[in-house]
């Protein structure tokens, strides 16, 4: 086999990466056939490939390398020590993206799928468990990769293309998302067990003005709920500490640490006492979000329109 001529610019060493892949990657399979066979004709027949197409493809690459990956014997070729050395990354290189493609092919079957799912902390106790429990029934074979975050953080692993879903909080409204509303959540004031507030059931919001408060740390919806609820309510909240995890915060109340404005828990927790809010109207509302425009593979519609399903009864009683 002679090489053919070409009008192509071979890449210089000092070519950029990018460049390299972009010439190099569509022949890589083809330099692949013919070096197993070490026959273009046999090569063409085995990969159902133009014979011309072969050729071409392997006298191009090598032209692009600057390097002689066959020495040609008649019809027949040989491998060069480099493309002894070429092949081996090649075949690694191959048998990776036959691998990522069947990986990817296998999140977006129908049947056993999977979903990448983000969701407040909040919902993770008991919320997400159920939801999923009670989809999978119809579902059984759909997996799910679970990411706890707070609001902000999932919203940018949602336009990151690391996830497909999220339960957020509050429902957000940007031009390059879409957010369903699917149920609102009471809040609650919580106060330790020997506060002077602890005998009530019930409590306007501006009566405890001046208690100091602790919150969920800038940045987190229930942190921008709180500042707002209070705000509402006629005061600023004094905050004494500042964490990451309503839990948390519920332990620091616990401790005699200071009071907070947070959603019911899964589990009663001892040591605390959780009053109904009166006024303002303290609630946060719990949506889903995806990307705008996103083509969603079988798995992600089936478990979206499960969520959509559950508009206004999401959260247990």
């Amino acid at each position: 086999m002679a090489h053919e001529s070409s009008s192509e610019v071979w890449l210089s060493r000092d070519s950029d990466t990018e460049d390299i892949v972009t010439l190099l990657a569509p022949r890589l399979a083809h330099f692949a056939g013919v070096a197993r066979t070490e026959h273009v004709t046999r090569a063409a027949q085995e990969m159902n490939v133009p014979q011309s197409t072969l050729s071409r493809a392997v006298v191009r690459l090598e032209h692009d390398l600057g390097v002689d990956l066959f020495a040609r014997h008649g019809r027949t070729l040989s491998l060069t020590p480099a493309g002894h050395t070429f092949l081996a990354s090649v075949e690694r290189a191959l048998a990776e993206i036959e691998r990522a493609a069947d990986a990817v092919r296998a999140d977006a079957d129908r049947t056993t799928g999977k979903v990448a799912f983000g969701f407040l902390h909040t919902m993770g106790a008991e919320t997400v468990p159920g939801l999923i429990h009670a989809f999978r029934a119809d579902h059984p074979r759909i997996r799910f990769s679970l990411v706890q975050n707070y609001g902000e953080a999932m919203l940018e692993r949602l336009r990151a293309g690391e996830l497909d879903l999220c339960l957020t909080s509050p429902v957000p409204d940007a031009p390059d998302l879409v957010a369903r509303r699917l149920d609102e959540q009471r809040l609650r004031l919580v106060v330790p067990a020997d506060h002077r507030l602890a005998a009530r059931r019930r409590i306007k919001l501006a009566e405890a003005a001046d208690e100091t408060f602790v919150t969920l740390e800038p940045g987190y919806g229930l942190r921008r709920i709180t500042d707002a609820v209070c705000a509402e309510a006629g005061f600023r909240p004094r905050v004494a500490f500042e964490g990451e995890e309503a839990e948390t915060l519920r332990g620091l109340v616990a401790a005699g640490l200071g009071v907070a404005l947070l959603p019911p828990p899964a589990v009663p927790r001892p040591g605390v006492v959780e009053l109904t809010v009166t006024a303002p109207r303290a609630v946060r509302e719990i949506g889903v979000a995806w990307m705008k425009g996103r083509q969603d593979p079988p798995p992600v519609a089936a478990f979206k329109q499960f969520l959509l399903s559950k508009r206004g009864h999401l959260l247990p009683d």
